[in-house]
């Protein structure tokens, strides 16, 4: 797989890098690349407890990120998935801690176990007084004596970090660290494994299945379970939960694993609200890339019972730019559209034959929807099928306050339900399309002459022409032909649809913006799209 690095070997030294010369001189690291590699607050003082953590890179922003005024005080940055060298860990305690103390945040991994506990005995050799807590938040593996240390580290970070800040000594940190630790839960899912740089992928997560409690080093999960949508992926996940959690409110933190789509974990987001745990929910961390494992498409949710004083800590400002906020969890807010947007609704009307036309043309468009998807994807953003399907679904539902019986309201109405419910350029130029239709037919024009008067209106706007490799080029000639009958404008349409495969150089639309190799043999999709709804109203 392709990845914008240049080698393995100095992928993690060029990125910390990268990362400080846009740190605004917050950030420093200590000198010893390759094999030391420590991130470290310039604005440090050690007059107070320093708070240290780290582990294999890979996840960023942990833990680099995170370093700053109200959480970490250095990361210790090993090599992708790999722990930190002994040296590297004592060289961050030595560089961060004075009378204060330290407090070292260990996740549950042998190697991080290991190094930064011989550090710090290494550490308190120095006479420094050096504290270490181990977290262990992943509910996956139920039977496991020690399970694993992920995103619920970010708990301990802050409010550890927000302690630290106000003063609070080495003690007191530390037995807050410990009672986070000890209420924090997590569980992560996967569409997808992470692509190690420098090594093959691992293709263990068949097409339809998500893989259930993987680690953050891409560690295979508990099982592998069927897909099907993003809210039977929460159900799954909070079902892993629920039994570990209490009955009093809660913070989620709601983690990107790296390949997710903002998109995606909003969804998640408004499934983990809307779960049956979603009344415990009371603040929210994220969704935000938090603790990743390179570019997995997947998620964790992490949980934590608050108190008033937890609260307050996990929203007391912080200086680093990766921390993403801790917010309360609050209906969505509506407001009302603002006057000139809610027109006065056509009174609704009946008539059998327009209504089934209508939901027939609709039906064609929804089962034409991945074919022309498949089509538009190789002019387009591959997305006209589902533009159509969409509209054609909402216009479905719309048909019981239709005016169905009024042939002008029809058009006028069918216009004003495309322009809320069709997306795109395609959606406005439809709407223009059929209220101008409507304005025809008010005037006196026939149902055909009423259509052709929409269809002047979108070139005049639209700027689109016969010939320009647009939906144009397929209804101009049906629209010519229909007067002749449904088999004449049938054919019309398919012979316009099937010259564009010719036009390699389209004068309109998001195909005008496409290469000509591309174009060549491809039907323009919404032409095919006018084609196939003429084509299939024939056959039946």
């Amino acid at each position: 797989m392709k990845q914008f690095i240049n080698t393995k070997e100095t992928l993690v030294t060029e990125a910390i890098d990268g990362a400080l010369r846009t740190a605004g001189g917050r950030l420093a690291r200590l000198d010893g690349y390759p094999h030391i590699k420590v991130v470290v607050r310039t604005d440090w003082d050690r007059s107070k407890v320093a708070l240290v953590s780290g582990g294999g890179s890979g996840h960023e922003p942990s833990h680099a990120g995170f370093v700053g005024q109200g959480m970490l005080t250095a990361a210790v940055c090993g090599d992708v998935f790999a722990s930190p060298s002994v040296d590297a860990v004592l060289a961050g305690i030595l560089s961060v801690t004075g009378k204060a103390g330290c407090l070292l945040i260990v996740k549950n991994y042998t190697g991080d176990r290991l190094n930064f506990g011989l550090a710090a005995e290494r550490a308190r050799a120095f006479g420094l007084k050096v504290n270490m807590v181990v977290v262990d938040d992943d509910v996956a593996l139920p039977d496991l004596p020690q399970a694993r240390g992920v995103a619920g580290t970010l708990f301990v970070h802050k409010i550890a970090g927000a302690l630290a800040d106000q003063g609070a000594d080495l003690d007191t940190v530390t037995q807050a660290a410990k009672r986070v630790i000890d209420g924090v839960v997590s569980i992560g899912m996967s569409l997808d494994t992470c692509t190690v740089p420098g090594s093959p992928k691992e293709d263990r997560i068949g097409p339809g299945k998500a893989e259930l409690g993987l680690g953050i080093h891409g560690e295979a999960g508990i099982e592998q379970v069927d897909f099907t949508t993003a809210r039977q992926a929460m159900e799954m996940v909070v079902d892993r939960l629920a039994p570990r959690i209490g009955p009093g409110p809660h913070v989620a933190l709601l983690n990107n694993l790296g390949g997710a789509t903002p998109l995606e974990m909003s969804v998640l987001a408004e499934e983990l609200v809307r779960s049956r745990i979603g009344s415990q929910v009371r603040w929210m961390v994220g969704p935000a890339p938090l603790m990743t494992s390179l570019d997995m498409q997947g998620f964790s949710v992490s949980l934590m019972p608050v108190s008033k004083a937890d609260e307050n800590a996990m929203s007391a400002p912080v200086a680093p730019w990766a921390w993403p906020g801790c917010h309360a969890v609050a209906a969505p807010a509506v407001l009302p559209l603002p006057d000139g947007l809610t027109p006065i609704q056509p009174m609704a009307s009946k008539h059998d034959e327009r209504r089934a036309f209508i939901e027939r043309c609709c039906r064609i468009l929804i089962e034409a929807e991945a074919d022309l998807n498949a089509l538009d994807a190789k002019s387009g953003d591959g997305d006209t099928g589902s533009t159509l399907a969409t509209a054609s679904r909402a216009l479905i539902k719309a048909l019981d306050r239709m005016p169905l019986a009024d042939l002008t309201q029809l058009y006028r109405a069918i216009g004003l339900e495309l322009s809320q419910t069709m997306g795109g350029s395609s959606g406005v130029l439809l709407a223009i399309f059929f209220a101008a239709a409507g304005d025809a037919s008010a005037s006196g024009a026939s149902a055909i002459g009423a259509l052709k008067a929409g269809l002047d209106r979108i070139q005049q706007v639209g700027g689109a022409h016969p010939g320009d490799r647009t939906m144009i080029d397929a209804l101009f000639p049906a629209l010519e032909a229909l007067p002749r009958g449904i088999e004449a404008a049938a054919k019309a349409a398919r012979d316009g649809a099937d010259m564009t495969a010719g036009i390699t150089r389209a004068k309109a639309g998001r195909a005008s913006y496409i290469s000509e190799d591309k174009l060549a043999g491809h039907n323009d999709p919404g032409a095919e799209a006018v084609a196939r709804l003429f084509e299939r109203l024939v056959a039946s």
